[in-house]
């Protein structure tokens, strides 16, 4: 269980917690959700000891193992299953001992921790996690320096999985990910044995990996059951309560501050005025519902779209090398009018593909015709690189548009979704977010009829997203996008085409059915590289498992039911405070309001303690299956 307690803290004299409280049983799976700069990186450095609070506490138990990704990618020489082997240290530094250990004694105790802690699998386990990640047996060997840094990345994740620590703290994993690797990562944290905190801004990640949602909002900490889309339909109807909450205490209080003033002055009534006076002060205040109003995306439209195709290529190729092309046999057509996502593994050549459309590569063989007049725009998060740092976003639209008076320059910079304050900051003190949107429309500047998105997303919010997801929709050009945010993809793309075995093809089915087909085939590697271990150690743990199962339904059973009990008490609570928020109740029946007053607060009541056996009987559950 990890609780923290009125948690204060700030970074360069601005205040991002303030008393803010939260529990999390052990085993839970949290998604930790937040608009960007609120304050959940900072939250990891409380948790995590690398910073101090101003006030408050973050407790959990002192044997508990806390595990992150380094900020360092590993870059040495040594190879990749050797680095992820390494990250257990309790592993490494006794399987160094038992080659130097002498005494009996403790050689035998040496390989009893060892098979403690299934050492002996442990290649087996480092190779599976590396080949969900996307690296094949052959990269498993080869040196941590032969990589970019996107994939170095992927090792430090490897590494931090292998630990498996008691308290796993993700901060935008799927940021250096593929949809592969993505579905990869939300199957494991979902299978996970221990708690797990991620942020992340990835829809799908935090509706089917986590079972809890941590809100960091207006500097408090706010604990929702289940996953993101439960999240927000819970505080959108507890936005709309606090907001009818608050016009009627506005009104009584209203109501109560006219008898005082009216009657305060007058001998006769100033007894009575001073009990309202008393009662104005009990009754306190219900705060605003403060809404965070995110900026929009917008992409010029086309002045004039092209026939279709717009694009048809015929036996083409492309590659980097002459002689060695990534891509072959490349036969297909882009209309004017097409959405398309791109699929496939890191490293398959979506993004050759992409330079190769949109004549950033040229082709090696084969016919590639184009459009006449056909403007294309290239978004790609490596370009962030490109922008010149000491430069602000209106000089950076300046230089595309010199004649323009100052007024003309800065609405174009506000098209692209930046806000007044942030016109005249230079790049390089922008957000990851606010580049990106900066990035996106100088590559949408001159309208094109075709716009190419590579990894738009991968520093934008939930909200951000959002905004961009509607921008795509109002676009009237046509769209290819690689990317890993399966909502983006699903709600803005009609066709799918697979980068794969050196070509580019149709996929006929939908994204649900391309992550079956991912998920089954990772199996299948996983099986593969089981097979070394022994199949009767694995019949064990299964029915040890199995029988610790059967000896704990019973308690699992008990939560089942207060989880039942809770959704009914939330939505009865719902239900009466929705009657209360009637201000004619209260003039037409006041009995009836006031047995349904207390209606509601016995069932507050009764919610409070069936959360708090919740949460104490499901932290016996974890502790239990853990052990």
């Amino acid at each position: 269980m990890i609780t923290i307690t009125d948690l204060s803290a700030r970074i360069a004299g601005r205040l991002l917690l303030d008393n803010a409280s939260v529990t999390l049983p052990a085993g839970t799976k949290a998604g930790l959700v937040g608009r960007n700069g609120a304050g959940k990186s900072t939250l990891f450095k409380l948790i995590t000891g690398e910073m101090g609070s101003e006030t408050g506490s973050v407790s959990y138990p002192k044997s508990a193992r806390l595990g992150q990704v380094a900020q360092e990618a590993p870059g040495t020489e040594d190879s990749l299953i050797s680095i992820v082997l390494a990250a257990d240290k309790e592993r490494a530094a006794l399987m160094a001992e038992s080659e130097t250990a002498t005494d009996p004694h403790r050689i035998a105790d040496i390989q009893m921790r060892l098979v403690d802690i299934d050492a002996h699998s442990a290649e087996a386990r480092a190779a599976s996690i590396l080949a969900g990640l996307g690296f094949s047996q052959e990269a498993q060997s080869r040196p941590a320096s032969s990589f970019s840094g996107g994939w170095r990345m992927r090792v430090a994740l490897a590494s931090v999985l292998f630990a498996e620590p008691d308290l796993l703290l993700l901060d935008e994993p799927t940021n250096y990910l593929d949809l592969e690797g993505t579905l990869w990562l939300e199957d494991y944290i979902r299978r996970y044995p221990h708690t797990v905190i991620i942020i992340s801004h990835d829809r799908d990640l935090l509706n089917n990996a986590v079972n809890s949602i941590v809100h960091l909002d207006q500097k408090k900490l706010t604990f929702y059951r289940g996953g993101y889309d439960q999240f927000e339909r819970q505080k959108a109807e507890n936005d709309e309560l606090q907001t009818k909450a608050k016009a009627k205490n506005d009104a009584a209080r209203k109501h109560l501050q006219t008898f005082i003033d009216r009657f305060k002055a007058k001998a006769s009534k100033a007894k009575q005025a001073q009990s309202r006076v008393k009662a104005l002060e009990r009754m306190g205040t219900v705060a605003s519902v403060i809404e965070d109003h995110v900026q929009p995306i917008t992409f010029p439209e086309p002045e004039k779209q092209p026939a279709s195709p717009i694009i048809a290529v015929e036996n083409g190729s492309v590659g980097y090398e002459p002689g060695k092309p990534i891509l072959k046999n490349i036969t297909l057509r882009i209309d004017n009018d097409d959405r398309i996502a791109l699929l496939g593994s890191n490293g398959n050549g979506k993004s050759t593909f992409a330079k190769f459309i949109s004549g950033r590569l040229a082709a090696e063989s084969g016919n590639i015709k184009l459009a006449p007049s056909l403007k294309i725009g290239f978004f790609a998060q490596h370009q962030l690189d490109d922008l010149v740092p000491g430069d602000s976003p209106v000089e950076h639209v300046r230089r595309l548009m010199p004649a323009a008076p100052e007024a003309k320059v800065r609405a174009r910079v506000a098209q692209m979704g930046l806000a007044t304050e942030k016109m005249a900051t230079a790049a390089k003190d922008l957000s990851g977010g606010e580049k990106a949107r900066l990035l996106m429309g100088l590559a949408s500047f001159h309208a094109p009829n075709l716009l190419i998105l590579d990894e738009p997303t991968n520093h934008l919010d939930i909200d951000s997203r959002r905004a961009l997801i509607e921008a795509l929709n109002d676009y009237d050009g046509a769209v290819i996008l690689i990317s890993h945010d399966r909502h983006l993809i699903e709600a803005t793309v009609d066709r799918l085409w697979l980068v794969n075995e050196g070509t580019v093809k149709t996929f006929e089915g939908d994204l649900e059915e391309y992550r079956n087909l991912i998920v089954s085939s990772g199996k299948k590697k996983e099986e593969k590289i089981e097979l070394t271990d022994d199949p009767s150690s694995k019949a064990d743990q299964r029915k040890a498992n199995a029988e610790k199962r059967a000896t704990l339904a019973p308690l699992k059973k008990k939560i089942n039911e207060i989880e039942a009990l809770t959704a009914k008490l939330e939505k009865l609570i719902q239900a009466l405070d929705k009657e209360l928020a009637d201000p004619q109740l209260y003039e037409k029946a006041p009995a009836k309001a006031a047995q349904k007053v207390k209606e509601r607060g016995e069932a507050a009541a009764k919610l409070s303690a069936a959360e708090e056996d919740w949460l104490m009987l499901s932290s016996e559950y974890e502790e239990a299956m853990a052990s």
